[in-house]
């Protein structure tokens, strides 16, 4: 995928353009354990609530390409008959309707990530994009779209206990010390399936997000994509000088 693409399914996530109807999802504790179980249709909460939702999910379409944005190739065995590659498929043909494919999902990545004993929460969504068409000068001509893009978008959030902050209360007209409980920061990973290259769906792909380029959580990629994790910007990085002072 290139920046162009990632930013149109960037503007996607929008509360006015976006198509996703409902965000899935669960809250993992320090132990691995799923505590509870996210199932919330957007059109039931406020704007706010739905453009928080949104956002974060967001978050893991940003950075930079190479670096935060990696792209996830699979082999033409995979895509013919592998269980990583069934599974992805499955929640986006069920469009995550299907809680036996989701329950499957949250215990491959339960069983796989290392979170250091924080507690985090797993987000879903699905959409269904009418690509608009685009002519050669590069404009957009909604009502000859012959693409539609459906895909998942995966983002798995640390939740963490927030500090207590001055609060106005407006019975005791006064000021207090107060905590707001737990907050889900944004995203350490995430990802998309499938690619949206040249405008359309590339089932050989998807696009792994890391928000740190040192931890790539390999771990993860390891067991949800079963594919060599790439080496990160920081590894490439010491690669580079390495034989760059071997040849020196």
């Amino acid at each position: 995928m290139n920046k162009k693409e990632v930013n149109e399914l960037r503007r996607r996530l929008a509360p006015e353009k976006c198509a996703i109807s409902k965000i899935y999802g669960c809250f993992v504790n320090g132990a691995k354990e799923i505590v509870s179980e996210v199932d919330i249709p957007l059109g039931t909460v406020s704007e706010d609530d739905a453009a928080s939702y949104l956002a974060l999910l967001k978050k893991s379409l940003s950075g930079t390409l190479g670096k935060n944005l990696i792209d996830i190739v699979f082999s033409t065995q995979q895509v013919l008959d592998s269980e990583e590659h069934r599974l992805l498929s499955a929640l986006r043909e069920s469009a995550l309707a299907d809680e036996e494919v989701r329950q499957q999902f949250y215990r491959c990545v339960t069983e796989a990530l290392d979170m250091d004993g924080e507690n985090y929460v797993i987000l879903l969504a699905h959409d269904t994009y009418d690509v608009p068409y685009r002519s050669k000068d590069g404009e957009k001509q909604a009502d000859a779209s012959d693409q539609v893009y459906s895909y998942i978008l995966c983002s798995i959030c640390p939740v963490k206990d927030s500090k207590p902050q001055l609060s106005y209360c407006a019975d005791e007209k006064n000021f207090r010390n107060r905590t707001v409980g737990r907050i889900a920061a944004a995203p350490m990973l995430g990802f998309l399936f499938p690619a949206f290259d040249n405008r359309q769906a590339n089932l050989y792909n998807a696009l792994y997000y890391t928000k740190s380029t040192s931890d790539l959580h390999q771990e993860f990629i390891d067991h949800i994509f079963h594919i060599e994790a790439p080496m990160s910007a920081e590894e490439q990085r010491e690669v580079f000088f390495a034989a760059l002072s071997e040849a020196l």
